[in-house]
């Protein structure tokens, strides 16, 4: 009885915190920093101010959990997509090539917070360390994936290379589609992706499956 207590006060817990992350993320895409105050923040998620100051030392450590939560949320995303299929290599790998750019990966207000947070991280060392974490976190799913390909003459140093300039075009063709998604009709960053990380890797990689959400 005691084990089954504790862990619903766990689970509560969490769920609180990450309703305040989640209302952090609406208020700084709504109307950045400046919108995004302690009060706005706690009327948001329908709590007290004082609540907030329980679960985090105060705004810039609430600012650097939403970043935290936001960027391995895109990550997670594409992990989902990635294993939602045949479970052939390369297919995988294009799962998770296309999953990165296409909603809800790939969305107007995912840029607006990303660059957003992406000013910050010149001025807090901690926001710098959460982009470095985040990021290796993102290259080394990349880079397992390309692993997996079993190209004839790759080596480890050659698979990580690989992975940072194929995570290059990706990061690029993502800002670009969530930029202007007008200027790119149906799949066609995603076909792009495909062809370009492929030639990097000296693959051919094979359509997404047309039904994948």
């Amino acid at each position: 009885m005691t084990g089954e207590r504790r862990s619903y006060r766990r689970e509560s817990e969490e769920s609180r915190r990450e309703a305040l992350v989640l209302a952090a993320l609406d208020l700084l895409a709504e109307g950045g920093p400046a919108v995004a105050t302690v009060r706005a923040i706690a009327d948001r998620a329908g709590v007290t101010p004082g609540l907030i100051r329980h679960y985090f030392a105060g705004k810039d450590d609430l600012t650097r959990a939403a970043y935290r939560y936001f960027m391995e949320r895109m990550t997670a995303e594409s992990v989902a997509a990635m294993a939602a299929g045949p479970d052939d290599p390369r297919a995988r790998l294009s799962r998770f090539v296309t999953s990165s750019l296409r909603p809800p990966v790939m969305e107007p207000l995912r840029l607006s917070l990303w660059t957003g947070f992406l000013q910050l991280l010149h001025s807090d060392p901690e926001m710098r360390a959460i982009h470095r974490q985040t990021y290796h976190g993102y290259r080394d799913v990349l880079e397992a994936l390309i692993v997996a390909l079993a190209r004839p003459g790759t080596d480890a140093a050659r698979c990580r290379a690989d992975a940072i300039a194929c995570n290059g075009v990706i990061d690029g063709l993502w800002l670009e589609g969530a930029a202007l998604p007008e200027d790119f009709s149906g799949d066609l960053i995603e076909q792009i992706g495909l062809r370009a990380v492929g030639a990097i890797l000296g693959a051919d990689l094979p359509e997404p499956e047309k039904d994948h959400p």
